[in-house]
């Protein structure tokens, strides 16, 4: 039986990290999904409820807190800010809006010091100015959206910043920043 106390160095360890030259690319997603979702399908079935029980005012409101419902989950899934990427190869990361625009680039040499949580997996990169600095959040982290394949991501950039620049922390939460 494995010894449940050790813990895999393999799993710190960026496995799939390309070749020098090599991208990866992480699409930043939506962290609410569920709830857009939900809202959509509650306010669908709100705005067919004139068409199911008849008409009259309370029925007109209905239809209308519905139609408001399914935009607002609409509007909030297809914003653009879920299409955006994070970039990583060799000589820094880089942040690109949903269009392909670089919204910034931070070589690795002018990282001011990465915030890590290794047992969230969560990661906070300061680049030296909030619009230079980027956050990783891993599970139960509080931030409005989410990284695909953020193990992958958090592996990424700590194998990328020199050591004498990571601070490891329990939870980034309990950090001054």
């Amino acid at each position: 039986m494995p010894d449940s106390t050790s813990t895999s160095s393999s799993a710190l360890q960026p496995t799939d990290r390309p070749p020098p030259g090599g991208v990866q690319r992480f699409r930043i997603r939506a962290r609410f999904r569920w709830f857009a979702r939900g809202l959509i399908a509650i306010g669908a079935l709100f705005a067919a409820s004139p068409w199911l029980l008849g008409t009259g005012a309370a029925l007109g409101l209905a239809l209308a807190i519905g139609l408001t419902g399914v935009v607002l989950g609409g509007l909030y899934l297809a914003s653009p800010a879920w299409r955006m990427v994070i970039a990583v190869d060799d000589s820094g990361l880089e942040v690109l809006g949903a269009g392909g625009d670089r919204r910034f680039r931070l070589p690795w040499g002018e990282v001011a010091r990465v915030i890590a949580s290794p047992a969230t997996r969560t990661c906070f990169v300061d680049g030296g100015d909030p619009s230079r600095s980027l956050m990783v959040p891993g599970r139960g982290a509080a931030a409005p959206y989410d990284v695909d394949r953020r193990d992958e991501l958090y592996a990424a950039i700590m194998a990328r910043v020199p050591a004498d620049r990571v601070v490891q922390v329990e939870l980034l939460s309990a950090v001054d920043r």
